[in-house]
């Protein structure tokens, strides 16, 4: 059975989450609503990421995903990828909830960005390794 990586993951996770936060932190205008995105953003990253740096482990230990002939590669771009929908359209429905109509200004290339940055986590991680404490190394 595949290693499971788990300190790696959240550290990068935490990353990408604080990117996307950083990104639309500009655009949304209200405190509440800047911490229910950032809490959300942080969340599904950590998550995703997790997957994608565990595709082996997750592809192995989930009998579901064997009978879907993705792979482990093919399981961390569909994490991407479902990332990238699910964060466009947390940010497209910010201004739906709000009745103002004004969204939370994501564009499609930030969100298909951190998705991209989700799919590649598993392959840069061994170049930022270096750069991370020795408690995230778990």
């Amino acid at each position: 059975m595949a290693e499971l990586i788990i300190g790696p993951a959240l550290a990068l996770g935490l990353i990408i989450g604080v990117y996307e936060l950083i990104v639309v932190h500009r655009d949304v205008d209200k405190a509440f609503a800047r911490s229910m995105h950032g809490t959300q953003a942080i969340i599904t990253s950590i998550i995703f990421t997790f997957v994608s740096m565990n595709a082996d482990f997750v592809y192995t230990a989930a009998p579901v995903f064997q009978s879907i002939p993705l792979g482990p590669l093919g399981l961390q771009i569909a994490a991407g990828l479902i990332a990238a929908v699910k964060i466009h359209g947390a940010n497209q429905t910010k201004g739906l909830s709000s009745g103002s109509g004004v969204k939370a200004g994501e564009t499609w290339f930030h969100s298909i960005l951190v998705g991209a940055l989700i799919v590649a986590a598993p392959y840069v991680y061994p170049i930022v390794e270096p750069m991370l404490p020795d408690w995230v190394k778990f």
